[in-house]
């Protein structure tokens, strides 16, 4: 049985919502001892400096 496969078209806005949103980056592995399964979750969320001055300047 094949698996039948839809085209979604996304809107501008939607693509420009998508780009905007945080990196997320994750890792699997099993410690060198073989004791531990390591997850590690990396989250990169890239914001313009005038942003970030505006939030540190209301505080």
């Amino acid at each position: 049985m094949e698996a039948e496969t839809q085209t979604i078209e996304l809107s501008q806005r939607k693509i420009q919502d998508l780009n905007e949103q945080p990196v997320v980056e994750t890792c699997m592995y099993i410690s060198q001892d073989g004791k531990w399964f390591i997850h590690k979750t990396i989250i990169t969320d890239i914001k313009p400096m005038n942003y970030i001055r505006t939030v540190m300047d209301k505080e």
